[in-house]
């Protein structure tokens, strides 16, 4: 319904963005910033988590730390990034729309006023005739009976 309102908005003519370089705004980086943040808390912790579960003694201890502390720092912080950039960032300017040159149709000059040549027509005294009775029409035969006199008569002729 958007584009229909664009539409009508402006003649029926569909409005041209200016082409130009796009920048990503601001708010949109920090978005994707925080999706790659967490995404890379989901590839990291586990692979520090099998570490640890295959080394022995005090490295194993240190993976299981590394896996804690990626956890944190990659699950929280990547949604506190993601909700910092969606609320407090700059959005993409809007794009101003431009409208391209149509042809615009000559302005129709108003009617005359309507004289009329004829004299006014005269009023009719006479009342509605009534409708004529249609109950005296005789109803058409039906198809078999047309088909049976011309049977019979078929059978006269032979």
């Amino acid at each position: 319904m958007e584009g229909v309102m664009h539409l009508l908005a402006n003649g029926g003519i569909w409005p041209q963005v200016q082409s130009g370089e796009q920048k990503i705004s601001r708010k949109r980086k920090g978005v994707m910033q925080g999706v790659i943040v967490f995404l890379a808390g989901a590839l990291l912790v586990p692979a520090f988590g099998v570490m640890s579960g295959f080394s022995d003694g005090r490295i194993s201890d240190v993976f299981a730390f590394f896996a804690a502390l990626t956890a944190v720092i990659c699950f929280i912080g990547g949604i506190l990034r993601v909700l910092f950039a969606a609320i407090f960032e700059e959005g993409a300017k809007p794009q101003p729309y431009m409208t391209a040159p149509s042809y615009m149709p000559p302005a129709v000059p108003p009617a005359p006023a309507r004289v009329s040549a004829l004299p006014p027509a005269a009023v009719n005294t006479n009342p509605w005739r009534q409708r004529p009775e249609t109950a005296e029409i005789v109803p058409p035969t039906s198809v078999p009976d047309h088909t049976t006199k011309l049977l019979e008569k078929s059978e006269e002729n032979s």
